[in-house]
């Protein structure tokens, strides 16, 4: 296919983007970083679970995970550790929830992007 029949690429811009300079080598190490937490199979399921019900005590996550309640409690530390999350206890229970609204925009962002019928443009 000749490089004229090509369809013309659309840019995307939102008012966000026009705004702001383009990201410079620290933001994107730290942007990297950022990634790098919900590069989990088990710590976004964790997040999704507390998005879609709100607070919940380790014993719940592990049963929405399917997971030991060590395994579950290490992965949310992480999560709280980057400011994600935060923790309460009551009694022998440890309850968390989701601090900070740009967690489930991005998540919900996310399944946009991998729900989107038409990639191709």
């Amino acid at each position: 296919m000749a490089a004229q029949d090509a369809p013309a690429r659309k840019r995307f811009t939102s008012a966000a983007s026009v705004d702001r300079e383009a990201i410079d080598l620290n933001q994107a190490r730290e942007l990297m970083r950022l990634f790098k937490i919900f590069a989990s199979e088990t710590r976004l399921r964790l997040l999704d679970a507390l998005i879609c019900r709100g607070e919940l005590c380790v014993s719940e996550l592990c049963g929405a995970v399917g997971m030991k309640p060590q395994a579950v409690s290490n992965q949310l530390q992480r999560l709280v550790d980057h400011g994600m999350l935060a923790s309460r206890r009551e009694g022998n229970n440890v309850y968390y929830r989701i601090v900070d609204p740009c967690v489930e925009v991005l998540i919900e962002r996310g399944l946009c992007l991998i729900r989107c019928p038409d990639k191709s443009s």
